[in-house]
């Protein structure tokens, strides 16, 4: 069998589709419209490398030994104590050292099952009180860029903030570099393996010939595959990349337990991507429904404000930008990953993607449905050859 699989995409997704389907012999031709690979895992040219969103891998599941496997994501940056201690949480309008006790006891609770048909502002207001149950959703927005982080599943909630601020040892790792370098080496294999590259290349519909691999934004792909039906609930936020000249009074990471926003510095484990002297921070904050996007960078830069003292007169680079629909699956009361559109389609068409229905979160999405698409293909192709 000698048909090229298409793969319409150059993200995280098509490029692990790309490697996958190549590792297994097959023939495979990449078309990413903008002129560079990456997608969302892009980032700015140096001095300043910011991304478009967080650039951290979780190092729990079958996507990040995946990577490691291939050595996509060696070279790790590690935060020194002393960044950790300059962590604050915002409660009440105040920025403490540690949350609130209910919130230290909610996170103990490793062993509980949350339903998957209630919200879980409601499950957790049960156990531990409105004002507990509305810091926890605020607490793990950092990774739904949503503002109602409680109206979502009470299981897909529990298990992201498990996940990320749960009791086991933390999972989250930094490359240097950040995304950008991951991407570089995963087109470095792709080419490796004579996966053909073409960028600048926008595809309007699938090609008729041979199998395809759909791995676009999903507002994309229902245009390319003329599927209405192609939609999932996402994050919506407001954005602020800003690197100023370092200050011991600025706090390396923060959770706001108030308004869902979050701020985290970058160069705490990586110094290569600001000048020295220099620190670059990301922060986030989700944006409320009705909200106008300037009121959000508002409330943005007031969160900037109480935690780089005077950031405004130091700044060296800044960049804002709003996420919407491109900040992975949400999944709403009485769905799963499960219920998300599917990965497989008709007539040797795969989805993949970070709102597909794969296990995991944000980019996590991506690289196991790619992996699962690779795996549905090859497994047919070699059907067909018997």
């Amino acid at each position: 069998m000698t048909n090229h699989i298409t793969i319409i995409g150059g993200g995280l997704a098509g490029l692990t589709a790309s490697i996958a389907c190549a590792e297994a012999g097959a023939p495979v031709r990449l078309y990413e419209a903008h002129r560079t690979l990456g997608g969302r895992g892009r980032a700015t040219s140096k001095p300043y490398v910011a991304h478009d969103g967080a650039h951290v891998f979780y190092a729990d599941g079958p996507h990040y030994r995946w990577l490691a496997e291939r050595g996509f994501v060696a070279g790790l940056g590690w935060p020194s104590p002393a960044a950790f201690a300059r962590t604050r949480f915002r409660v009440d309008g105040r920025l403490r050292r540690v949350p609130p006790v209910r919130m230290l006891r909610a996170q103990s609770h490793r062993w509980l099952t949350a339903p998957v048909d209630v919200d879980f502002r409601t499950w957790a207001s049960d156990r531990w009180g409105e004002a507990t149950a509305r810091h926890m959703a605020n607490a793990i927005s950092v990774v739904t860029y949503d503002a109602d982080t409680g109206r979502l599943s009470a299981a897909f909630v529990w298990d992201l903030f498990q996940r990320v601020l749960g009791p086991r040892r933390p999972a989250v790792r930094w490359v240097r570099g950040g995304w950008q370098t991951v991407v570089d080496r995963m087109a470095a294999r792709a080419a490796e393996l004579g996966v053909e590259i073409e960028t600048g290349a926008r595809v309007d519909a699938p090609p008729a010939d041979g199998p395809v691999i759909v791995a676009t934004d999903l507002a994309s792909a229902a245009r390319l595959l003329d599927d209405t039906s192609l939609t999932w609930t996402s994050g919506h936020a407001a954005l602020l990349d800003v690197a100023v000249r370092s200050h011991r009074r600025d706090r390396t990471l923060a959770f706001d337990l108030d308004e869902g926003g979050f701020h985290e510095s970058y160069t705490m484990q990586d110094d290569s991507i600001a000048p020295r002297g220099e620190s670059l921070y990301q922060l986030q904050m989700p944006i409320r429904d009705g909200e106008a996007h300037a009121r959000a960078h508002e409330r943005l830069r007031a969160f900037a404000d109480r935690l780089l003292p005077g950031w405004t007169d130091r700044v060296t680079f800044q960049r804002t930008a709003v996420a919407r629909g491109r900040t992975g699956a949400l999944d709403l009361p009485g769905r799963t990953w499960r219920d998300r559109p599917a990965i497989e389609r008709a007539d040797g068409i795969y989805l993949i993607g970070d709102m597909v229905a794969a296990p995991g979160m944000r980019g996590e999405i991506s690289v196991n449905s790619a992996l699962m698409a690779a795996d549905l293909e090859t497994r047919a192709r070699a059907r067909t050859v018997r």
